[in-house]
C-alpha cells in the first residue's frame, strides 16, 4: 500500500511524483507505488485521450463546414489546414486504435459543436449547416475529399 509520502507527494509535485512512480515500478519496487494515484492517473490519461479526439474531429468538420458554406474564403491556407487536421486526426487514431470505438458518439459530439462554431465564425447561422454531418467519417479523413 502506498505510504503517507506517496501520497504528500502527489498532492505537492505532481512531477515529483510521477517520475518516483516511474523509478519504482522500473526497480520493481511494486509495494511502495501510490497505486490509488496511478490507477487515477491512467483512467484520467484516457478521458484525455478521447477528448482529444473530439476536439482534433470538431476542428476538421469546422473546416470542412466553411470550405463548403464559405467556397469564396477557400484559399492555399485553409486547404492545407484541411490537410493537417486529418494527419493530426490520423496521428491520434494510429497512436490509439481502440479509440475507433468511440468514433461514432464522437463525431456526434464533435459536428455537433463544429456547427455551432462554424456558425459563430461566418455569420451564416446555425440553420445554414445540416443537424447532423452529412459526411462520413472516411470522407472526412480522406486526402482527396473537398466538399462543394
Amino acid at each position: 500500500m502506498a505510504d503517507i509520502t506517496n501520497t504528500t507527494l502527489y498532492d505537492r509535485d505532481f512531477y515529483a511524483w510521477a517520475n518516483e512512480q516511474a523509478r519504482l515500478i522500473r526497480a520493481g519496487l511494486v509495494s511502495d507505488l501510490d497505486f490509488e494515484n496511478l490507477a487515477e492517473e491512467i483512467e484520467s490519461m484516457g478521458r484525455s485521450e478521447k477528448r482529444e479526439l473530439v476536439s482534433r474531429l470538431k476542428i476538421l468538420f469546422m473546416r470542412l463546414l466553411k470550405w463548403k458554406f464559405q467556397p469564396s474564403h477557400r484559399g492555399a491556407s485553409w486547404r492545407n489546414s484541411i490537410s493537417t487536421a486529418r494527419d493530426d486526426l490520423d496521428d491520434i487514431l494510429n497512436d490509439s486504435p481502440s479509440l475507433k470505438s468511440h468514433l461514432p458518439a464522437a463525431i456526434a459530439t464533435a459536428y455537433k459543436r463544429a456547427r455551432r462554431d462554424a456558425a459563430d465564425e461566418t455569420n451564416l447561422g446555425a440553420a445554414v449547416f445540416p443537424t447532423a454531418s452529412p459526411w462520413t467519417f472516411d470522407q472526412i479523413t480522406g486526402a482527396d475529399f473537398w466538399p462543394d
